[in-house]
């Protein structure tokens, strides 16, 4: 199978900073997109953290008898650690946090996904989009429960509201997923200033229209852009061939 992938992050059109981050792993190994909080210097701060302790744990752990299951969860849980440290060596940024949303692929196991809090991994496949990963939100449980719909949730005041984020002495659980995924298929991991903007239709109908990777990218985040773009975008796209 061969793996071809790129990735764009934009400030929006509100927002005068990038509090989202991403990491490509040069060989297609693996790939993170984190989507930070708590103020102008900690949200960039915190993403930063995430992408880069991932990377490295991964990357120096690449030959460990370990599965890939357990190195993806273990990268994540230092992430939060590393996180939770800069908080205690930088007391003005003890507020910052950040999602985070990861894939791996590791031959000969099938690939895998971790993620924190709301941003997103989904599959096309066929023309059709499916979201893979659950966001931790108050909205998203109220949705599972019957309280609230889906397009209600999209304007609910509470979407925002994480149930779990990386930075957070109380995170207790990091989502661990095997991928189904066959040749053809395209992942999308993304920041919420995607999904915030585009209805799953108009993402899918992106990718549908636009088969290179790199035009792709652009047209995601043209489109979220062009839908008021007010907050950071960032996508990563991995085409299976």
């Amino acid at each position: 199978m061969k793996i071809n992938f790129t990735g764009l992050s934009d400030p929006g059109l509100i927002r005068s900073n990038n509090q989202d981050a991403y990491y490509i792993d040069p060989q297609g190994r693996f790939f993170v997109v984190a989507d930070g909080m708590g103020g102008h210097a900690g949200g960039e701060e915190a993403s930063r953290i995430a992408t880069k302790e991932i990377q490295g744990y991964l990357v120096a752990n690449w030959e460990s008898p370990k599965s890939s299951q357990e190195l993806l969860e273990q990268a994540l849980w230092d992430a939060n650690q590393a996180i939770l440290q800069d908080q205690q060596n930088h007391p003005e940024r003890a507020d910052m946090g950040t999602t985070v949303v990861a894939v791996m692929f590791r031959s000969p196991e099938p690939p895998w996904c971790a993620h924190v809090g709301d941003s997103r991994l989904y599959r096309f496949r066929e023309s059709q989009l499916e979201q893979v990963t659950e966001d931790h939100t108050w909205v998203a449980r109220a949705i599972k429960i019957g309280d609230i719909t889906p397009d209600e949730a999209r304007l609910h005041p509470f979407r925002h509201v994480l149930s779990r984020c990386l930075g957070r002495e109380d995170l207790h659980q990091i989502d661990v997923q095997p991928l189904d995924v066959k040749i053809g298929d395209r992942l999308l991991l993304c920041s919420d200033g995607l999904t915030e903007e585009l209805i799953e239709q108009k993402i899918a109908s992106c990718l549908q229209d636009t088969p290179w990777l790199d035009k792709a990218a652009i047209s995601l985040v043209e489109a979220a852009k062009e839908q008021g773009g007010h907050d950071n975008i960032t996508v990563v796209l991995v085409s299976l061939e």
